[in-house]
């Protein structure tokens, strides 16, 4: 399971995952209406102040936010090249400002604190037809398989390079062999499960008894 948490107790650890994550919606909806790179700076000064208060420690924190850095860059010199220099620094404000708070969430909170949060706010949607246990689900694969698909990347590169291909585009074709005969494993196993998603757990258990009173021959 991919998992960033930096175990630690300070009052950035203490706040719930389901306010953190209704926090980070509300930033990430509310700076695109602000206009003033002098907000923005503020707000990004508040979070490197959290980041202090969670006691991040700063290695961690700048590797995290080296990895969008260059495509930051890019998009502020296309801002500064089609519009102007307050533009640009808005984009390059509100990249960094909504990655940093992810990154925040990521380091403060746990993957399973994480998974529950996000269960308990879809629960209410229940009636309407939302199954909170399979969004769950789907998170946690979701968090579960992207070490795996760079695992399965990383085989897929050293295999090239063993036969003296160090860059190709057919790098991709058997990546996406494996990462659908992955998928297909996953279905299969979900499927023997019993996790039918066209099927809900009362018809479920339902079958299961008829089955189990009907015997094996049936």
């Amino acid at each position: 399971m991919l998992s960033l948490h930096h175990e630690a107790r300070t009052p950035v650890h203490a706040v719930p995952a389901g306010v953190k994550l209704l926090l980070l919606f509300a930033v990430g909806t509310t700076v695109f209406f602000v206009r003033s790179p002098a907000v923005l700076g503020w707000a990004l000064a508040a979070v490197c102040l959290c980041f202090a208060t969670a006691r991040i420690p700063w290695r961690t924190a700048v590797r995290q936010l080296l990895t969008v850095v260059p495509f930051t860059a890019v998009l502020v010199a296309v801002q500064l090249v089609l519009a102007n220099g307050r533009t640009a620094a808005l984009v390059g404000e509100r990249i960094l400002l909504l990655v940093m708070l992810a990154n925040l969430v990521t380091l403060t909170t746990r993957t399973s604190a994480v998974i529950a949060a996000i269960e308990g706010l879809v629960r209410p949607l229940a009636p309407l037809g939302v199954r909170p246990e399979r969004i769950g689900l789907v998170v946690a694969m979701t968090i579960r398989f992207i070490p795996v698909i760079k695992e399965q990347a990383d085989q897929v590169r050293a295999a090239q390079r063993a036969r003296g291909v160090e860059r190709s585009a057919a790098f991709l074709t058997p990546l996406l062999i494996k990462t659908l005969r992955l998928a297909d494993g996953l279905g299969e196993a979900l499927d023997s499960r019993g996790l039918d998603p066209d099927e809900q757990p009362s018809a479920r258990r339902r079958n299961r008894r008829q089955k189990a009173v009907a015997g094996p021959d049936t």
